[in-house]
């Protein structure tokens, strides 16, 4: 059980405090309630482009990382298709620090020509390396865009196309930043060795007088249920053909979400689940297997990808992970695996749990999503899942109608 309060400022930012006496340390994570889904769809990229920009200084703190360092600090920054999250850590007697450092962000991030083309040029060189040029790299970039027909989800975090972020200007980034990064569209999570009045105080002084904005009201279009199996063949010079397959699934908020997570993990996270024992270890058809899921706010995908061994037709292979989903689909699992799956579950969720800056980041991302005690209600979900739920989903999931494929091919001739 994660204890905590929260508060609401005048201006609308959300504010969560967690005390710890049993540490010296505080976090602090500022989870912003914008994402690549909510991106002009000619203009993608940008949230992801903001997670390197709100690093390049403020008006009145020219650099950011060196101030969070004399007081004994780090920080970090990731972007989602639904929300994007900047948290730091450091000693609590220094905690005014972070919200100096924050609210000036917040308040006033410098903007200028040198600073975005800095940043534009880190972003599509990431792109480069990560998407154009790494084996495998565009695979996620077609299978969205297979699976997706009017959803935002349709690109990733990254953007759509590279020429989005090259063409990006200073009139573009900044009509982003004053629409999303306001306070009535940000939760300020505070955990450690500190105390509400304190929080609530400090967040008075540095955040109340910063503009409120307004927040984030969506009206994403709405994917239509899939009706015929999607198919897409790519060829490259890879080092291996690889199978990638992905199947709608219900949004973060559906109670069939706990269900499938633990259908993944059942089949394919780690050495001891279905496809890797089958698939890899017995019928040695794939060298490496893998089944997740996107845990996307709005309804996201199951996702498997296998790499093929040398030589294995890519029917056969396909074949033979079809009749394990459908095992799953024909026969109920046992009580045994699947309370085991959802003792890994809890461990996993206990072991995140130790760390101040997953507690923070969870408050956060949890009243992101309605509420925050809903961090303390995940468990028993998860609990409540029975075997048939399990077969039942599968089902429904794993309709071929439901599904996406891309067939990954090797060109090269070794």
């Amino acid at each position: 059980m994660i204890t905590f309060e929260k508060f609401t400022l005048s201006n609308g930012l959300r504010v969560i405090v967690h005390q710890d006496t049993s540490t010296p340390m505080a976090a602090m994570t500022i989870m912003y309630d914008v994402g690549a889904r909510d991106e002009d769809p000619e203009k993608t990229g940008f949230a992801h482009l903001f997670e390197h920009l709100m690093f390049c200084g403020s008006e009145n703190i020219p650099e950011y990382d060196p101030p969070l360092q004399m007081a004994g600090g780090e920080n970090n920054a990731y972007t989602t298709n639904d929300f994007t999250a900047y948290h730091l850590q450091l000693p609590a007697r220094n905690l005014e620090t972070a919200f100096w450092l924050e609210s000036d962000r917040m308040l006033s991030l410098a903007f200028s020509e040198k600073s975005l083309d800095i940043q534009r040029k880190v972003v599509c060189e990431e792109f480069r390396e990560m998407y154009l040029n790494k084996p495998y790299g565009d695979v996620w970039h077609k299978l969205r865009a297979l699976a997706y027909t009017v959803h935002p989800y349709r690109w990733m975090t990254i953007g759509k196309d590279i020429s989005h972020i090259e063409n990006a200007t200073l009139d573009d980034v900044k009509s982003f930043f004053f629409k999303y990064y306001r306070p009535a569209n940000a939760v300020l999570a505070v955990a450690g060795n500190v105390t509400t009045e304190q929080v609530r105080n400090l967040c008075e002084k540095w955040f109340a007088d910063i503009p409120s904005g307004l927040p984030n009201r969506r009206n994403l279009p709405q994917e239509p249920e899939q009706q015929e199996e999607r198919k897409l063949e790519i060829k490259a010079g890879v080092p291996l053909d690889a199978l990638y397959k992905a199947w709608h699934m219900a949004s973060r908020l559906d109670k069939r979400y706990y269900i499938t997570d633990l259908i993944t993990d059942i089949l394919g996270n780690g050495a001891s689940s279905r496809l890797y024992q089958v698939l890899v270890k017995e019928k040695r058809l794939f060298s490496q297997v893998n089944c997740y899921h996107s845990g996307n706010t709005d309804p996201g995908l199951v996702i498997f990808e296998g790499r093929l061994v040398k030589g294995v037709p890519m029917e056969q292979a396909e074949k033979a992970l079809e009749e394990q989903l459908q095992i799953l689909q024909n026969e109920k699992i046992s009580e045994t695996e699947l309370q085991k799956v959802k003792n890994k579950t809890e461990s996993m969720m206990a072991f995140e749990d130790v760390q101040l800056v997953s507690r923070a980041n969870s408050l956060a991302y949890y009243e992101l999503l309605g509420n925050a005690e809903m961090m303390n209600e995940e468990l028993s979900r998860y609990h409540s899942v029975s075997s048939e739920d399990i077969q039942e989903e599968s089902r429904r999931i794993f309709n071929p109608a439901n599904c996406s494929t891309v067939y990954y091919f090797s060109n090269t001739l070794n």
